[in-house]
């Protein structure tokens, strides 16, 4: 329909102000991890507050109290779930993904591809992304949680802590005799 009454127009005006408004301070008042890289879960919750804000703007029967109430239930449900994962680890890979290991000293791990749906040619622009030409000099790419490739050349691996608790690097060992302490 192209047209029902000023009124409605009126209230979109004046509730979409207020919502807008609320969002914002939703968000500001819900830290950086609402607008830090999205995995699984957070993606859910930013759908979700879009669906909620479009709700409260164009949707008469949802009162803006109603709206806002949604709103801070998503934002604290967000922040119940990051403190769980926080203070119990084990409930991290229920809401997020694992990182994986894809690529290791200079060789691709074509099953991690495989499984994780990359391609190589993805592999190489995050490579090459880093200023790097040479595949060889790769030690490691890891797919993270948030969908992005963490690339670590041979130069900065060092004992391969950083990748303590990604899919494919074997815990290591702290008596452990080799010197990169890698024993993926």
């Amino acid at each position: 329909m192209w047209w029902d009454s000023w009124s409605d127009v009126a209230r979109v005006l004046a509730v979409g102000a207020a919502a807008y408004v609320s969002v914002v301070v939703v968000l500001r008042l819900s830290g950086k991890r609402t607008l830090a890289k999205l995995n699984a879960f957070d993606l859910i919750v930013t759908v979700a507050l879009g669906s909620t804000l479009a709700t409260i703007l164009l949707n008469s029967d949802v009162s803006w109290a109603e709206g806002v109430a949604a709103l801070v239930l998503l934002a604290a449900l967000q922040a119940l779930v990051a403190w769980v994962t926080v203070h119990r680890p084990a409930a991290r890979g229920v809401v997020t993904s694992r990182p994986t290991l894809l690529w290791r000293d200079g060789q691709p791990i074509p099953e991690a591809l495989t499984r994780q749906r990359v391609a190589l040619d993805e592999v190489r622009q995050a490579v090459r992304a880093t200023g790097s030409g040479d595949l060889r000099e790769v030690a490691a790419v890891v797919l993270e949680s948030d969908g992005t490739l963490s690339v670590v050349p041979r130069s900065k691996i060092g004992d391969w802590s950083a990748l303590d608790g990604v899919a494919g690097v074997e815990p290591r060992d702290p008596a452990d005799e080799d010197p990169a302490g890698w024993r993926g």
